[in-house]
C-alpha cells in the first residue's frame, strides 16, 4: 500500500493506494500516530484504494475516535 500525505494548515489529507488489510494496516496506524497531532481536519482519499479489510476499517475507526476529540474526519472517493 502507498500512503501519500498532504498538509494544508491544520488539515491533513491522506491518500491511500492499493490494499488496506491485515498486512498493511499497521503502516497506516503508524503513519497516523506520528502525523495526527495538531490536525483538526483529517481527510482520507480512497480513490485509488482497491480493497479494505476489517483490519483497515479498525484503523479508520480508531482515527475517527481521535478526531472526534480534536476536530473532524472525512472519507472521500470511497468505492462501493
Amino acid at each position: 500500500m502507498l500512503i501519500s500525505k498532504q498538509m494544508n494548515g491544520t488539515e491533513l489529507t491522506i491518500a491511500l493506494e492499493g490494499r488496506l488489510d491485515t498486512i498493511t494496516s499497521h503502516q497506516l496506524e503508524a503513519e497516523l500516530r506520528k502525523s495526527i497531532d495538531g490536525v483538526d481536519r483529517l481527510v482520507f482519499d480512497m480513490a485509488n484504494l482497491e480493497y479494505i479489510s476489517s483490519a483497515g476499517l479498525r484503523v479508520l475507526l480508531k482515527a475517527h475516535k481521535v478526531m472526534n476529540r480534536q476536530g473532524n474526519m472525512m472519507v472521500r472517493n470511497a468505492k462501493s
